[in-house]
């Protein structure tokens, strides 16, 4: 009789520890992830983001990865610990040729298609 009652415990205790796991885990995103769209025509070989009101660019974000073909889609991530509500980006293609957006409010965003024209459209959250 106790293995039964234990067993009917663990039961409950485990979902609830995956439950848990997953809550932390989706919580654990920042609020200006965004996935980023590539309908340019190129592929995108670099891509920079920073607060508006920073002055540097900083570093790739891609790093050494492959780049964003045309057609794709990459998830932008952000530490859950960033405040920063309006951002730029750049992103720059296989020529070395530069295109940026900037004041995007990433709050409200969740999606940034770059179009043939470089134009930009947005998906709001």
């Amino acid at each position: 009789m106790k293995l039964k009652s234990l067993k009917g415990l663990l039961t409950p205790m485990f979902f609830g520890v995956v439950f848990l796991f997953l809550a932390s885990s989706a919580s654990a995103q920042g609020k200006q992830d965004f996935d980023l769209v590539n309908h340019t025509g190129f592929a995108i070989k670099e891509v920079y983001i920073t607060p508006h009101s920073s002055q540097d660019w900083g570093d790739n974000i891609f790093g050494d990865d492959s780049p964003l073909k045309v057609g794709e889609t990459t998830t932008i991530g952000f530490s859950r610990k960033e405040r920063a509500k309006f951002w730029d980006l750049m992103v720059v293609d296989a020529a070395g040729n530069k295109f940026e957006w900037e004041n995007l409010n990433l709050l409200e965003i969740s999606e940034v298609t770059l179009t043939r024209k470089c134009a930009v459209s947005f998906t709001t959250k």
